[in-house]
């Protein structure tokens, strides 16, 4: 695309958990699309007044580089169908189903996609840590449901650990997802495409610490890339096909990330799929992009075009 200079509002900070990691990618992404000739203007919806500079400013599109609540879950989607404005990613249903993890997790296995078995506990109701342990296992995950970047998540090793962790995941949402815990090689998966979908190399991710946490996330050092990953081929094709089928599932466009985790006996479980992913220079999607070829500026004017396309 980069011939036809754009002017692109970029959409970022916001008023998420996640602020200061989308003002990281915001920042890189004005960058990139800046080096392909566009007219790159930075917004920050954390501020009053940022719909009247949309309203005002004459884009051709808008580049959304939100993370968590009010940026991820269809909110900002939803305001952008209302100013005629197209957008990057997908659209509000995608987006909501995203990132409620209760539903997308329903959305999966409507679709025949293997998820880890789960449970669902809502703050002000009351719930039984034996009746939970003995369904799921000694060893959950419990996340909060509409949270991203593993805000506000934990791993009980024991019963005894469940309450404090489901009242920390209280402290960021109403609903909180407890989820089997699968140990094995964690394994994500980029898809670019509208119609016609691109499954982007498997990628192992090995944190330093037990899970891919915050720091894991967005502190350099703190996490490795192994691409592609250390599984046999036909498990990495089940990891690309089970990507694929989650973009559709839940309605995605332009691009997803979905986190899956492979046991030890090549059985592949989709954790999550994320509609927005990092674009930081530690993030994901863009590492797996990289190693089909395709350098961050080229993502991000793609990502351009595919939003172009609707």
């Amino acid at each position: 695309m980069g011939s036809t200079a754009l002017r692109i509002a970029v959409l970022m900070g916001g008023r998420s958990a996640e602020r200061e990691v989308s003002l990281h990618t915001g920042e890189q992404v004005c960058g990139a699309l800046s080096s392909r000739g566009h007219q790159v203007v930075a917004v920050d919806t954390g501020e009053h007044g940022f719909i009247d500079v949309l309203r005002a400013g004459g884009f051709d599109v808008a580049f959304i580089c939100l993370h968590g609540r009010l940026g991820e879950d269809g909110t900002i989607q939803g305001l952008l169908e209302l100013l005629d404005l197209p957008y990057v990613g997908s659209g509000v249903l995608a987006s909501a189903l995203a990132m409620d993890k209760v539903m997308s997790k329903q959305c999966f296995v409507a679709a025949g996609i293997p998820t880890p078995a789960w449970t669902v506990v809502h703050r002000g109701q009351r719930y039984s840590a034996k009746e939970i342990a003995d369904t799921l296992g000694e060893k959950v995950v419990v996340k909060p449901a509409s949270e991203g970047s593993s805000v506000g998540m934990s791993i009980v090793h024991e019963r005894a650990e469940l309450e404090p962790a489901i009242e920390r995941a209280f402290e960021h949402d109403r609903v909180v997802l407890v989820e089997a815990f699968v140990a094995g090689t964690e394994v994500t998966v980029g898809v670019l495409g509208n119609e016609e979908l691109m499954a982007l190399p498997t990628l192992e991710v090995v944190p330093e610490h037990e899970f891919y946490d915050y720091e894991s996330k967005y502190i350099p050092g703190m996490s490795r890339h192994i691409i592609p990953a250390r599984v046999p081929e036909p498990v990495r094709a089940e990891c690309q096909r089970i990507a694929l089928a989650a973009h559709r599932a839940l309605g995605c466009r332009g691009m997803s990330r979905s986190d899956t985790i492979v046991t030890g006996d090549g059985t592949v479980y989709l954790l999550e799929a994320n509609t927005i992913p990092g674009m930081t220079k530690t993030s994901l999607l863009p590492d797996a992009a990289r190693e089909a070829g395709i350098e961050f500026s080229e993502l991000c004017d793609r990502l351009v075009a595919l939003a172009l396309e609707r």
